[in-house]
């Protein structure tokens, strides 16, 4: 994407939108932000209803996984490409179609018959979804030209969408306490019209004068290469790294994510322009956003079964349990610019990095007893955290690339997000599974397809073992339990390491005379 610039003399030029008095401004960026609210809500508010969609369409262990992030992961691998789209078309334009697409995939999701439905449902809306999220913030750039109006813009937007995908697990929790699975995905519906029906009169349009071809060949190849090698990690967590098909999966991934980046190299106009990594401020706070989210996704996603499955926790309850990363996510997420000034950008992000990895760690230690002190605690400090890194490093990526490269910029922040949550559902989650199935020892005397539904995840044990004697089932439960909660204490320590190894490697990447510069003087915000 980029960012029509206006020049001086220019009466009124053509594709730079008119603003209007501040009031019209600020409520278009409310639009703007029920948007995003609605696509980071969506990201988790799932979460909760596995253990429901568990007992409903009975998915395998890989299905529950690609449930989970499939929708992330065709977000991410499509943000660039709808991002550069927007740019021909009209970004208000894309936003609306956008959404109406994203209403449409709600409903069917909400009355999927199976777990392949389902899937696809939950892939059409990260199709959705990737017309939405580019938008917002070329329009933020549009909408506020001054610098100080448009960080406070930028910090409300990164709020939004820290705080959105923290009450996912709330939202859900309500609508599963009164109604079934479906409704978390029907919950958009009413919002998305809203939005589409305020879009119309609030935003303007703009788009690029002059945005180049349209990049197909690399849209291709950057989502060949996200689902080829996110596939074979999912099945080579099950099936084993030496399968045949995971090997010429997992390489034909590798091979696209290559070739999209030599063509990006040569594009005049690249969908990616991957030359803004060479500045190290630029490649810092891009991996600082995709490294927090790995970790926070990948364990936030197995916390909600664990509340639920193991501790027997009812879904409003589960998501109340969760508030304190809410709460933490607004607070540090309006707060970033004061804490930005008050100790330096790249003391915040690492910072902020440390304190993420801290709370996941903690959650290396949680049992099935455990005070529930140590797990509220836990919350606030990654709610906290994430609230910080995900509304500075956006701050930070925008503020480093050239003002003509604004807009490639931005996308390239909204992937690293999008990404690093899936990835993390990919990664952990594939942990989690590995050591579930490794540790699970079940009684001897089941039937092949019971002992099979019961490796295959928790909730799969939960169901097999209602249909069992009491006696057996306990057995069945108890092992489950046993090894769902190492598995999770496990993935939960990895990424503690992974956190804080982000959070040093932050830290020397920003080392350098311009970012010492910058960091005293507020830059960054």
């Amino acid at each position: 994407m980029t960012t029509a610039v206006h020049h001086p003399g220019a009466a009124n030029p053509p594709n730079r939108p008119t603003t209007g008095p501040g009031r019209h401004r600020w409520l278009a960026l409310a639009v703007l932000v029920l948007g995003v609210l609605l696509v980071a809500v969506d990201a988790t508010v799932l979460s909760l209803a596995i253990p429901f969609i568990s007992a409903d369409l009975r998915p395998s262990g890989t299905q529950l996984l690609w449930i989970g992030d499939v929708y992330s992961f065709v977000l991410a691998g499509l943000l660039v490409s709808m991002g550069s789209l927007s740019d021909r078309i009209g970004r208000k334009r894309l936003l609306l179609c956008g959404a109406a697409g994203f209403g449409a995939a709600s409903l069917v999701a909400a009355y999927a018959p199976g777990p392949g439905w389902l899937i696809a449902a939950r892939a059409v809306l990260g199709v959705a979804g990737a017309t939405v999220m580019p938008s917002t913030l070329s329009l933020i750039r549009s909408l506020f030209p001054d610098d100080r109006e448009r960080a406070t813009a930028i910090g409300i937007w990164g709020a939004a969408a820290t705080a959105g995908a923290a009450a996912g697990p709330l939202v859900g929790g309500f609508l599963l306490e009164h109604f079934w699975w479906g409704s978390v995905f029907l919950i958009n519906l009413p919002v998305m019209a809203l939005l589409i029906g305020l879009g119309v009169r609030l935003l303007p349009e703009s788009r690029d004068p002059r945005p180049g071809a349209w990049d197909l060949p690399g849209v291709l190849l950057s989502l060949t290469g996200i689902i080829g090698v996110v596939y074979a990690i999912k099945e080579a967590a099950v099936h084993g790294p030496l399968r045949p098909d995971v090997l010429a999966t997992g390489l034909l991934g590798a091979a696209a994510l290559v070739a999209f980046t030599r063509r990006q190299l040569r594009l005049p106009v690249p969908l990616l322009d991957v030359r803004l990594f060479k500045d190290r401020r630029f490649t810092a706070a891009v991996l600082g956003a995709l490294l927090a989210l790995v970790g926070l996704s990948g364990v936030l996603f197995f916390v909600s079964q664990y509340l639920q499955l193991v501790r027997g926790y009812s879904p409003m309850r589960s998501g109340l349990a969760e508030l304190p990363a809410f709460a933490g996510a607004v607070v540090t997420g309006l707060l970033t610019g004061r804490l930005a000034r008050l100790v330096g950008a790249r003391g915040a992000l690492s910072g902020g990095l440390l304190v993420m990895g801290l709370g996941l760690g903690a959650l290396g230690w949680a049992g099935a007893d455990t005070g529930y002190l140590l797990l509220g605690t836990a919350f606030l400090a990654i709610g906290a955290a994430e609230g910080l890194v995900y509304t500075l490093s956006t701050d930070l990526v925008l503020g480093s690339a050239p003002a003509p490269k604004a807009g490639a910029a931005s996308a390239v922040s909204e992937t690293a997000y999008e990404l690093g949550a899936a990835l993390g559902i990919a990664l952990l989650g594939s942990v989690v599974t590995g050591l579930y199935r490794s540790g699970l020892v079940l009684p001897p005397g089941l039937g092949a397809s019971t002992a099979e539904h019961a490796r295959d995840s928790l909730g799969g044990a939960a169901e097999a073992a209602a249909e069992l004697p009491q006696r057996t089932a306990g057995a069945v439960l108890e092992s489950a339990r046993h090894a769902f909660i190492h598995g999770m204490n496990i993935a939960a320590l990895l990424a503690a390491v992974v956190l804080t190894a982000a959070a040093v490697g932050t830290w020397l990447l920003m080392r350098r005379p311009a970012a010492d510069a910058a960091d005293q003087t507020g830059s960054g915000r």
